[in-house]
C-alpha cells in the first residue's frame, strides 16, 4: 500500500515537474508549492495516508490560494490543480477532486487541467520505459564548457547519470558517497554525467570547481524546466541511472555504498 502511495505522488510531483519553466521558478507560488508537494511526500513517506494526517498539507494548499487570490497566473491555478490531485491520487475522493477542478475551470478559465492530465500521461509512459535492463535512451547536446555530452561519447564505459542541482540538499549530502565512487573508479572506466536543474551557471561552475566535481555538466539555466529533466519524465533529485558498458539500465537511485558497489561489479563484467 505504501509503494502505491508514494508512486501516486510521484505522479504528482511528474505533473508539477513538467509545469515547470523558466519563468515560473522565479515565481513565489511556485517556490511556496513545491515546499507543500514535499511535506506531502514526507509524510507518505512516513505512512501517513489519511485526510486527517494530511490535513495540514491541505490547509496549507488553501493558504496559498487566499494568499495568492488576486493573483490569475498559471502557478497559482497550479496550487488548485495539485490540491485535487492529491485528492485524486492519493486519498482516492474523486468526488472531491472533480469539484476541485470544477472550481479550477471556474476561477481559472485560462488555465488547462485536461493538458496537464495529458502530461501525466505522457509521463508515466516515459518513467514505465525507464526500467532496470532497457537501453538508455541517448541525447546530443552541450556541455557547460561548450563540449558535446551524450552517453554515446563514453561508449564501453560504466556510467552514471545524474540529475541534481547545487540547491537540492539531498544532493549535496550525496555528493561525498559520489566523489568517493569517481575517486575510486574513474581509471578503471566509470564515467559520470551531470545533467544540472540550476537556474545560475555561475553558482553551478564555482560549486562544481570548489567540490572537484570535473566531469560533464549539462546545464540550460530552465531549472526544473530542464529539457533533459522534462524527456526522462525527473519528478525529483536526485535522480540518477546507472549505464552498463551497453549504455543499459542497471540501477536506478543507487546511493551511498550500493553505487560503489554496483560500480564495481559492473566493472567487473568484460
Amino acid at each position: 500500500m505504501k509503494s502505491k502511495l508514494l508512486a501516486a505522488l510521484a505522479v504528482i510531483s511528474l505533473l508539477f515537474t513538467n509545469h515547470r519553466s523558466s519563468a515560473a521558478d522565479t515565481s513565489k507560488a511556485a517556490a511556496e508549492l513545491k515546499d507543500v508537494i514535499t511535506q506531502v511526500q514526507t509524510k507518505l513517506k512516513e505512512g501517513k495516508k489519511t485526510e486527517a494526517e494530511l490535513a495540514p498539507e491541505l490547509k496549507a494548499f488553501d493558504d496559498l490560494l487566499a494568499k495568492h487570490k488576486d493573483e490569475k497566473t498559471d502557478d497559482v491555478a497550479q496550487i488548485l490543480f495539485m490540491k485535487s490531485m492529491v485528492y485524486e491520487q492519493v486519498l482516492g475522493n474523486h468526488e472531491k477532486s472533480a469539484e476541485l477542478v470544477k472550481q479550477l475551470k471556474s476561477e481559472f478559465p485560462d488555465s488547462n487541467p485536461d493538458k496537464m492530465l495529458k502530461q501525466k500521461e505522457e509521463a508515466e509512459k516515459v518513467q514505465a520505459a525507464l526500467v532496470e535492463g532497457s537501453k538508455f535512451q541517448d541525447f546530443e547536446e552541450t556541455d557547460v564548457a561548450g563540449k558535446p555530452i551524450s552517453v554515446s561519447n563514453y561508449k564501453g564505459k560504466v556510467v552514471l547519470v545524474d540529475f541534481w542541482a547545487t540547491w537540492c540538499p539531498p544532493c549535496r549530502a550525496e555528493l561525498p558517497n559520489v566523489l568517493k565512487t569517481y575517486e575510486n573508479f574513474h581509471s578503471k572506466g566509470f564515467e559520470i554525467i551531470g545533467i544540472s536543474l540550476d537556474q545560475s551557471q555561475e553558482k553551478l561552475t564555482s560549486f562544481t570547481k570548489e567540490k572537484s566535481m570535473t566531469w560533464q555538466q549539462f546545464f540550460d539555466g530552465k531549472g526544473w524546466g530542464n529539457k533533459l529533466a522534462a524527456k526522462y519524465g525527473i519528478q525529483s533529485i536526485p535522480a540518477t541511472f546507472l549505464l552498463d558498458r551497453e549504455g543499459k539500465i542497471i540501477g536506478k537511485g543507487l546511493r551511498g555504498e550500493h553505487l560503489e558497489t554496483a560500480v564495481s561489479k559492473a566493472l567487473a563484467k568484460n
